[in-house]
């Protein structure tokens, strides 16, 4: 008789491309092109094995990705197409060109090497890493299939899609190494969406809303809970905070307001302490939200981001660019629209259903956020010596109408986001495109060349970073007050684990790293006049004497690193038991 055929084994790999052809279906995907060869073969067999999806093999690699480039032509899906690995994906070339330039839907799926294989003269083996340049509208390499990141798999899938259908329309390039055994059976693949929507959905609407599109969102957040986060919109420009909070009072949901998002105003739809109040687990537990409409960038707040992950409501990203802010991988929809203009129709539409609004679900936050604020005022208000919340909350306070303030990454954008109140009339920038805490200083000295008063909020660490910012400063015609925190070091470590993990001598080394620089003379140094803060209450009057002054002035304020961490606690203690009562 005919030999047994061997055990097929179950793997990462068969269960993440079954994933994979799974979620392109549910995206609408009715074709795929297979060029054959050996390191494909988890992704040739997936497509194979799924019967609601026409494989069409062809041996060229060049003229599969042609073949893929018409069927995206005559459908607007794209077809992917699938190589080998080594010069078969330098074969999609030509074809992912012409999809550029022609905007065309198209995935580009160039299996490839594991890492270990790449460098060292392994066969058909090259460096496939971003191999289009940038004509691809988006790259992916999650590396070798790993079950550990098996919650990620459907996002890809569906965000390649919609990379490729967004506007314009266009290629993109999965890069995907397999490790033998290339042969292998899926497992139970990751849940997809109940509904059998897809994963994520781009709708791209660069001009006006479509009224078909303005149903679609109204619909799915009329008679909901739900929270409105408002971010940075991008270019440094704020959100119009009369049409989100008309959005959120037509539904009766809060707006969870970012400083830089211009939302934090005093009002009845404003929550400034969301951070503070989701530490409660009570209060986070009990309120979960059925949906979250994200406008721009999210926050800095771990935990309001774990919050929302952890709730798994309906997310809602709406961007002016479209910009992907989506780190959990669980936005439903990513839409491309003027945030301002969206809420705007949104909330029309939204008072045109009639549907009523659950005020118990407001009431709540709202009365959270004001326990909160009390419970940190209250808890400053019994440290006469600097604390960095207070820094924080009494800058924002005490700075004028049309005043910028630029605060730095680590611990200020945090205490600034965390502890600030509610204000109007105040711009709050921050580098947070990639959160680096270098040319902080000479970002400052920018916007004040721009011609507006300005304040910097910065840490010792990033202020030496970036001391040649101070470079000539003092003869700028600028008004620009530094106020400095500084504790000989970096302060935001020792909120990590490293702080308790490690012993002390080790800890200070490698992460707190004091430098013993005297921050004052330096800007002496620099001819920049400066003062100390001994007294927490000095600090409202020092800054509203030196914007009054105009030019140049640095106020410092010297805390300890220790004692900050404290100072979270007792806060977080504090608006604990105001929610409690």
């Amino acid at each position: 008789g005919s030999p047994a055929m061997p055990e097929i084994p179950v793997t990462a790999a068969a269960t993440f491309c079954a994933t994979l052809v799974d979620e392109w279906i549910r995206c609408g995907i009715t074709d795929a092109v297979v060029a054959p060869g050996s390191r494909s073969t988890p992704l040739a067999l997936a497509l194979a094995a799924d019967e609601r999806i026409r494989v069409h093999v062809h041996h060229d690699e060049r003229s599969a990705a042609f073949v893929a480039l018409g069927l995206g032509t005559a459908t607007g899906r794209p077809a992917p197409v699938l190589t080998t690995s080594g010069t078969a994906t330098v074969e999609l070339h030509p074809a992912v060109v012409e999809a550029h330039h022609g905007r065309v839907p198209f995935i580009a799926c160039t299996a490839d090497r594991p890492a270990e294989l790449l460098h060292v003269g392994a066969p058909q083996t090259v460096d496939q890493t971003k191999l289009y340049g940038d004509v691809v509208r988006w790259f992916a390499d999650l590396g070798v299939p790993d079950l550990a990141a098996r919650d990620s798999w459907r996002s890809v899938a569906a965000r390649a899609v919609a990379e490729a259908t967004g506007s314009p329309s266009g290629p993109v390039q999965l890069n995907l190494p397999f490790r033998d055994p290339l042969v292998g059976r899926p497992d139970q693949l990751p849940p997809g969406r109940d509904d059998g929507d897809p994963w994520h959905r781009r709708l791209d609407q660069p001009g006006t809303l479509a009224p078909d599109v303005v149903e679609e969102i109204a619909a799915r957040l009329v008679g909901r809970r739900g929270v409105v986060v408002a971010g940075g919109a991008g270019r440094g420009r704020g959100l119009d905070p009369d049409a989100v909070h008309g959005l959120a009072r037509a539904l009766g949901w809060p707006v969870l307001a970012d400083p830089r998002s211009g939302c934090r105003v005093p009002g009845d739809t404003t929550v400034s302490h969301a951070d503070l109040v989701l530490r409660h687990a009570t209060f986070a537990e009990q309120h979960r939200p059925d949906v979250v409409v994200q406008l721009g960038e999210p926050p800095a707040s771990k935990v309001q981001g774990q919050w929302t992950a952890s709730t798994r409501p309906d997310l809602i990203v709406v961007d002016p660019d479209g910009a992907w802010f989506d780190p959990d991988r669980r936005a439903r929809l990513i839409v491309a629209a003027d945030p301002d203009e969206a809420c705007r129709r949104l909330a029309e539409a939204v008072h045109s259903t009639g549907v009523a609004t659950d005020a118990a679900w407001l009431e709540g936050w709202i009365s959270a956020d004001r326990a909160a604020s009390s419970a940190v005022t209250d808890t400053l208000a019994t440290h006469d010596e600097p604390t960095e919340p207070a820094v924080a909350r009494d800058l924002v306070a005490a700075l004028p109408d049309g005043a910028t303030l630029v605060v730095s990454s680590s611990m200020p954008i945090r205490d600034v986001e965390w502890f600030a109140g509610a204000r109007s009339g105040l711009r709050v920038l921050s580098n947070r495109g990639a959160n680096g805490i270098d040319g902080v200083v000479s970002t400052a000295v920018g916007v004040a060349l721009s011609g507006v008063p300005t304040a910097l909020f910065i840490g010792d660490v990033a202020l030496l970073h970036d001391t040649n910012g101070l470079l000539g400063l003092a003869q700028r015609d600028v008004d620009l007050t530094i106020v400095l925190v500084d504790n000989d070091g970096g302060g935001i470590f020792s909120f990590l684990p490293q702080a308790d993990q490690l012993p002390y001598e080790r800890f200070e080394l490698l992460f707190g790293t004091p430098h013993g620089v005297d921050v004052p003379l330096l800007a002496q140094a620099h001819g920049i006049s400066t003062a100390t803060v001994v007294r927490q209450a000095d600090l409202g009057p020092s800054v509203r004497r030196s914007h009054a002054a105009g030019g140049v002035r640095l106020l410092v304020v010297n805390t300890r690193r220790e004692a900050n961490v404290g100072i979270h606690d007792e806060l977080n203690t504090a608006v604990g038991a105001a929610l409690g009562r």
